[in-house]
Protein backbone atom coordinates (compact mmCIF):
# COMPACT_ATOMS: atom_id res chain seq x y z
CA UNK A 1 0.00 0.00 0.00
CA UNK A 2 2.82 2.56 0.42
CA UNK A 3 4.12 2.14 -2.52
CA UNK A 4 1.13 2.96 -4.04
CA UNK A 5 1.25 6.95 -3.09
CA UNK A 6 5.15 6.61 -4.93
CA UNK A 7 4.09 4.99 -8.02
CA UNK A 8 0.99 7.61 -8.55
CA UNK A 9 2.81 11.03 -6.89
CA UNK A 10 6.53 9.85 -6.66
CA UNK A 11 8.38 9.85 -3.74
CA UNK A 12 8.79 11.84 -1.21
CA UNK A 13 12.67 12.31 -0.42
CA UNK A 14 13.33 14.30 2.92
CA UNK A 15 17.33 14.48 4.21
CA UNK A 16 17.64 12.09 7.16
CA UNK A 17 21.81 12.77 7.26
CA UNK A 18 23.73 15.36 6.11
CA UNK A 19 27.64 13.24 5.74
CA UNK A 20 29.28 16.67 4.03
CA UNK A 21 28.35 19.86 3.33
CA UNK A 22 27.50 17.81 -0.79
CA UNK A 23 27.27 14.32 0.49
CA UNK A 24 23.33 13.87 1.77
CA UNK A 25 21.14 10.92 2.99
CA UNK A 26 17.51 10.89 1.97
CA UNK A 27 14.85 8.51 2.95
CA UNK A 28 11.35 8.59 1.26
CA UNK A 29 8.55 9.44 3.50
CA UNK A 30 6.13 6.82 2.54
CA UNK A 31 8.34 4.01 1.40
CA UNK A 32 11.27 4.63 3.90
CA UNK A 33 13.45 3.82 0.18
CA UNK A 34 16.99 5.39 1.11
CA UNK A 35 19.35 7.29 -1.60
CA UNK A 36 23.01 9.25 -0.91
CA UNK A 37 24.56 11.07 -3.38
CA UNK A 38 27.08 9.69 -5.42
CA UNK A 39 30.62 10.98 -6.22
CA UNK A 40 29.01 12.67 -9.56
CA UNK A 41 26.17 14.23 -7.88
CA UNK A 42 23.68 11.35 -9.07
CA UNK A 43 21.11 10.34 -6.36
CA UNK A 44 22.09 6.46 -5.91
CA UNK A 45 20.29 4.08 -3.71
CA UNK A 46 22.07 3.58 -0.44
CA UNK A 47 23.83 0.38 -0.23
CA UNK A 48 25.69 -1.06 2.96
CA UNK A 49 28.76 -0.27 0.71
CA UNK A 50 27.75 3.15 0.38
CA UNK A 51 26.14 3.36 4.04
CA UNK A 52 30.02 2.66 5.03
CA UNK A 53 31.36 4.84 3.10
CA UNK A 54 29.34 7.78 4.23
CA UNK A 55 30.56 6.55 8.10
CA UNK A 56 34.05 7.06 6.59
CA UNK A 57 33.40 10.62 4.99
CA UNK A 58 31.19 12.33 8.00
CA UNK A 59 34.42 11.08 10.65
CA UNK A 60 36.82 12.38 7.74
CA UNK A 61 35.15 15.44 7.51
CA UNK A 62 34.40 16.30 11.17
CA UNK A 63 38.10 15.78 12.21
CA UNK A 64 38.90 18.08 9.44
CA UNK A 65 36.37 20.96 10.43
CA UNK A 66 37.90 20.21 13.94
CA UNK A 67 40.96 20.85 12.79
CA UNK A 68 40.15 24.02 11.20
CA UNK A 69 38.03 25.36 13.87
CA UNK A 70 41.10 24.95 16.02
CA UNK A 71 44.10 26.07 13.75
CA UNK A 72 41.42 29.29 13.86
CA UNK A 73 41.26 29.51 17.46
CA UNK A 74 44.91 29.51 18.12
CA UNK A 75 45.66 31.97 15.32
CA UNK A 76 42.80 34.45 16.91
CA UNK A 77 44.71 34.20 20.11
CA UNK A 78 47.75 34.96 18.85
CA UNK A 79 46.92 37.93 16.64
CA UNK A 80 44.66 39.52 19.83
CA UNK A 81 48.50 38.59 21.60
CA UNK A 82 50.22 40.80 19.53
CA UNK A 83 47.99 43.26 20.05
CA UNK A 84 48.30 43.13 23.52
CA UNK A 85 51.83 43.17 23.44
CA UNK A 86 51.99 46.23 20.61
Amino acid sequence: MKNIHCKVFGHDYKVTRHVTYHVKEYTCESCKKQLTTSGNGNLIELTPKFKEINDVLERIHHKRILRINKRMTTSKQQKEAKLLIA
